[in-house]
C-alpha cells in the first residue's frame, strides 16, 4: 500500500510538471496561420468523366500528374485552354488516334467512344489546369 502512495505522489508531480511546461510552450509558439480552404467538391461532371476514365483503357497511357506512354493530364491542360475548339479537336484526336504532338509513340484510335463521353472527358481534364 506504501509502494501505491509512493507511486501516486511521483505521478502527481510529475503530472503537474509537465502541465506547467506545455503551457510555456503554448504561449511561446506562434499561431498557425488558418488553414487552406478545403478543395470543393467533385461535381457531377467530374465524377462522370473520372468513371469513364477508369472504365476505358486511357489510364494504360496517361495518368493525372505523371507522363506515361502518353503525357500526364496536367501536362494536357497546360498545353490545351478549355476552350470550344480546343475540346473539339481533342476529341477528334482521341477518336482518330495519331502521333507526333507528344512524341513518336502514337495514340491508340478511339472510334467507339460517343462524342458526348469524350468531352466529358477532355473537360475535366482541361479543368485540371487551374
Amino acid at each position: 500500500m506504501k509502494k501505491f502512495f509512493i507511486i501516486l505522489g511521483i505521478s502527481s508531480v510529475v503530472l503537474a510538471c509537465n502541465s506547467g511546461a506545455e503551457g510555456d510552450k503554448k504561449a511561446e509558439e506562434p499561431k498557425a496561420e488558418e488553414p487552406a480552404p478545403a478543395a470543393a467538391a467533385p461535381s457531377a461532371n467530374d465524377e462522370k468523366a473520372l468513371e469513364l476514365i477508369g472504365s476505358s483503357d486511357c489510364t494504360t497511357c496517361h495518368a493525372i500528374d505523371k507522363k506515361g506512354i502518353g503525357p500526364s493530364y496536367m501536362e494536357v491542360a497546360q498545353k490545351y485552354e478549355a476552350t470550344d475548339a480546343n475540346i473539339n479537336t481533342l476529341v477528334e484526336k482521341v477518336k482518330s488516334g495519331g502521333q507526333g504532338n507528344w512524341g513518336a509513340v502514337p495514340m491508340t484510335p478511339h472510334p467507339d467512344l460517343a462524342d458526348d463521353d469524350a468531352k466529358t472527358m477532355i473537360t475535366y481534364i482541361l479543368s485540371l489546369r487551374n
